[in-house]
């Protein structure tokens, strides 16, 4: 899909919707003028360093534990190659479009923004590779988040001097000089300091980072939803989530988590035939009466996780950078602590919604806990086995996002002959939480395919208009209640409709969630 509307570059800080339109939906961008300028003024100061016979770092030195040896002017542009060539050095698969496009596109924030040395033209490749869908192949394994995302961003520069390969608009494997000529775009040749620009930052985890965060809007409030499928058609009362009850815990996920329970459930005639003492049961399972504070607590780390996305996006990481009044420093801010921190709250807060989701499940198709429903929500009890390995598989990734949401923050593999000997892990804690969330997103869509069908066996009771509506949009994919049938393709065709956020915009239509 094609993005209309232009991003600009070095204007102000991207905000989240910006990453996500050109990572994921292809938008164009464009760089400020005022960019430009400032761009320009930085570069003069890294060319007056670049003839000083002083060493300067990543002008006129080596890297990284190299930083003592001095390069003398006719080998720096050899030096930046070799930079470049030697830092792509990832392994294992290709990792996603919508991941290297974020990468590049922070990357080129960070180079607009007059700090790190770069020459115009740096910034006007990199702007022109994003707007010709020009996707460097960088691989899965080779960053430990410090000194940021090397070996990605290093892949990425490599495919900006034409080496290395790339997918172009059309998703094929080329070379990127193939891709560069065909788009019209000149390889850069890197002078003093470029290369190393080009591959400081944390752009690859804080990328990540934005897009989980962009789904999980989606996915937490579709947990709402599953958890009132799951109370409603397992006779639960929506009475534990009134707002005073909340009240007494201003937690402000919680309650924001109870109020659409109760938007989804207010006109729910299922719910109303049981209220009242002739009901008999006191309360509900936690997994039903607690939904709000398991979500809650999610929707908190959410809040935080997004306020330190915000903060990065803000940022300037390079190593050295150059100052409002013409320093270059060196500085640790390509450290990716901040970020892998989150990404990893963000991990344990996805197996927590996933594991309340898998037990509300299994409730329903226990006949000793559902209330009335048959075993397994099997047609024929004996001969069908209704929905019971659909649990199965619920299970099984609920028991993979627990291993997880082990976090990758508190690990650290010394490098760089022990120059880099403290490192963040955040690459690695980002790429588990990418696996997490569609773990996440199947387990919904499980919980969802099971609320429905469970819906259906209530009848003649009448489902709410919300629940109705999902229940019906899932009947256009997945068969109702009935003899067994090939079940595989109805968890595939709900786990999209739950990862599209075709099942939120149904409720929506009817609650205000």
């Amino acid at each position: 899909m094609q993005h209309s509307s232009p991003v600009t570059i070095g204007a102000t800080s991207l905000s989240p919707d910006d990453v996500v339109a050109v990572a994921r939906h292809f938008a164009p961008v464009v760089i400020a003028d005022a960019a430009r300028h400032r761009v320009a003024a930085a570069r003069t100061v890294i060319d007056g360093m670049a003839a000083d016979p002083h060493p300067h770092y990543g002008v006129s030195t080596g890297f990284g534990a190299l930083a003592t040896t001095f390069i003398a002017s006719e080998r720096r542009r050899q030096l930046q190659i070799s930079l470049i060539r030697s830092h792509a050095a990832g392994t294992g698969a290709e990792i996603e479009t919508e991941v290297v496009r974020a990468l590049q596109l922070l990357r080129l924030q960070t180079l607009a923004s007059g700090h790190t040395g770069v020459r115009p033209v740096v910034v006007d490749t990199y702007a022109a590779m994003l707007n010709a869908r020009i996707t460097p192949v960088v691989r899965e394994y080779g960053s430990l988040g410090c000194s940021g995302d090397l070996a990605p961003l290093a892949h990425v520069a490599l495919a900006s001097m034409g080496e290395g390969d790339v997918r172009d608009a059309d998703g094929a494997l080329v070379s990127a000089a193939d891709a560069l000529a065909a788009a019209g775009i000149e390889p850069l040749v890197l002078v003093e300091k470029e290369g190393l620009a080009l591959i400081n930052g944390t752009d690859g985890m804080l990328g990540m980072l934005l897009l989980a965060l962009h789904d999980l809007e989606t996915l937490i409030t579709t947990a709402d939803l599953a958890a009132a499928m799951s109370v409603e058609s397992q006779l639960g009362t929506d009475a534990v989530f009134a707002a005073d009850l909340m009240a007494l815990r201003p937690q402000v996920g919680q309650a924001t988590s109870a109020a659409n329970l109760r938007a989804v459930l207010a006109d729910s005639p299922m719910v109303h035939s049981h209220k009242g003492p002739e009901d008999g049961r006191v309360q509900d399972a936690y997994s039903l009466r607690c939904s709000p504070q398991v979500h809650g607590a999610a929707r908190d780390t959410m809040a935080h996780a997004a306020l330190i996305a915000r903060r990065e996006l803000a940022s300037v990481v390079d190593n050295p950078v150059v100052t409002a009044d013409g320093r270059i420093e060196s500085n640790g801010n390509f450290h990716g602590a901040p970020i892998a921190a989150v990404l990893d709250f963000l991990a344990i807060s996805v197996a927590d919604v996933a594991s309340v989701s898998e037990r509300r499940t299994d409730r329903a198709l226990d006949p000793a806990r559902s209330h009335g429903l048959p075993p397994f929500l099997a047609h024929e009890v004996g001969v069908d086995s209704g929905l019971m390995i659909a649990q199965y598989a619920a299970a099984g990734i609920v028991s993979e996002l627990k291993r997880l949401a082990v976090p990758s923050s508190v690990d650290s593999i010394p490098s760089s002959a022990m120059q880099e000997d403290h490192v963040s892990m955040g690459w690695s804690g980002a790429r588990k939480l990418r696996r997490a969330l569609d773990g996440l997103t199947r387990v919904l869509a499980i919980e969802i395919l099971t609320g429905a069908r469970a819906l259906d066996l209530r009848a003649p009771l009448q489902t709410g208009p919300a629940t109705g509506a999902v229940r019906d949009l899932v009947r256009t994919v997945a068969a109702g209640p009935g003899p067994d049938h090939f079940l595989s393709p109805d968890m595939e065709a709900v786990t999209e409709l739950v990862r599209s956020g075709a099942v939120l915009r149904a409720a929506k239509e009817h609650a205000n969630v």
